[in-house]
């Protein structure tokens, strides 16, 4: 597994963790700053996916 994935759902996670807050207090920045997280979490999830499967086209194997 990709670090970039790694990363990717730890961004999510806090990404979560910082909108609930949010909500919980009507903090509408710290909202925000949940959504981006979490929006940029399954960003670089999605590049780790990318150079998963090119990291393994290269070396032969298919995990489909």
């Amino acid at each position: 597994m990709d670090k970039d994935r790694l990363k990717g759902i730890g961004n999510q996670i806090k990404g979560d963790a910082k909108r609930a807050a949010g909500e919980l207090t009507g903090d509408e920045k710290l909202k925000a700053e949940g959504t981006a997280d979490k929006a940029k979490g399954k960003l670089q999830n999605t590049v780790g996916g990318a150079k998963d499967a090119v990291r393994d086209a290269v070396d032969g194997k298919d995990r489909t």
